[in-house]
């Protein structure tokens, strides 16, 4: 003679198999979209304002494609970051420690990591970061940008030396040779000190150079 199970069992081994399936429905949702290829390169623009000329530099153990930025006139100190292609920020607030460097104290203490900090992703897998801002970001997690939006002002938190902006273009789980305005940067290896200057085309459709500093 066959038993037949209790009916409360049979209800828990599907509610089991029920959770169990939900998880495998989260987990792909999850996975399936890192494992794609990353799609063509979004139109990165210089994360600064319009027409203004940037020297993009490295050093040694610097890492390779890492890109930091100074202006070649004026100072550094709370010059405007930029978005420099839309997407949506999934990082905004401080990575590593703050430190004391400000422009009324310039020498110190330093933090850690990239202090204050954005990361914004542009779709097809390629994401930005903009590191060592000045004050926590102007922008929030989940907030839509457009190229040339504000994302914070260049600072020197985090472990900086000087004030600059930290910049770097990432495909999928890989950091690539920065692009802007359609041409690669220059900046790729760290192994020597060296430096390039482009002048930003990130620049509002239909404004002027000068409307676009107001």
């Amino acid at each position: 003679m066959v038993t037949a199970r209790p009916r409360t069992w049979v209800r828990r081994r599907s509610a089991v198999f029920a959770v169990l399936g939900l998880g495998l429905i989260a987990a792909a949702a999850i996975l399936v979209p890192m494992l794609r290829p990353p799609g063509p390169r979004p139109a990165f623009q210089l994360p600064v304002p319009c027409g203004e000329a940037w020297t993009l530099g490295t050093y040694p153990g610097h890492d390779d494609y890492d890109v930091d930025l100074f202006p070649t006139k004026g100072e550094a100190w709370g010059q405007p970051v930029l978005a420099s292609a839309s997407g949506t920020v999934t990082e905004a607030g401080i990575n590593g420690t703050v430190g004391g460097r400000t422009p009324d104290n310039p020498d110190g203490p330093r933090g850690r990591g990239g202090g204050y900090w954005v990361k914004i992703d542009h779709g097809r897998r390629w994401t930005t970061l903009y590191l060592h801002l000045l004050e926590p970001p102007l922008v929030h997690e989940g907030q839509r940008v457009q190229p040339g939006d504000q994302l914070g002002r260049v600072g020197s938190t985090g472990d900086s030396g000087a004030p600059h902006l930290h910049y770097e273009q990432h495909r999928g789980f890989e950091k690539v040779e920065t692009y802007f305005n359609g041409a690669p940067s220059g900046i790729t290896r760290d192994d020597r000190e060296y430096s390039v200057s482009l002048r930003s085309n990130n620049c509002r459709a239909g404004a002027s150079e000068t409307d676009q500093r107001k």
